[in-house]
C-alpha cells in the first residue's frame, strides 16, 4: 500500500534525534492531542500507555518502543530517566 499522508512542513520537528539506546528508562509526556489525528497515531498512543493530554508513563527503552514514538514523535516528548 502506498504511503498517502505527508507531513505538513510546519507541524512537529524539524528533524528527530538519533535513535540511540539508552540503557535506562526513558520518560514520554504527550504534549499534543491525538484527537484530528488518524486512528494508528490514536493506537500507537494507547499502545504507549498514553490516555490523554499531558499524561506521562516511564517504559523501558527498546527497539520496539523507539520504532512506536517515531510514529508520533510530534505528539510526545521524550527524556531519559536518571536513576
Amino acid at each position: 500500500m502506498a504511503r498517502t499522508f505527508v507531513w505538513h512542513p510546519s507541524k512537529g520537528p524539524k528533524t528527530t534525534g538519533k535513535n540511540e539506546l539508552t540503557t535506562g528508562k526513558v520518560r514520554i509526556k504527550q504534549v499534543r492531542s491525538g484527537i484530528g489525528h488518524s486512528w494508528r497515531m490514536n493506537l500507537t498512543l494507547k499502545a504507549i500507555g498514553l490516555k490523554h493530554h499531558q499524561d506521562e508513563v516511564v517504559k523501558q527503552d527498546s527497539p520496539a518502543l523507539r520504532g512506536q514514538l517515531k510514529q508520533v514523535r510530534h505528539l510526545v516528548e521524550v527524556v531519559p530517566v536518571e536513576e
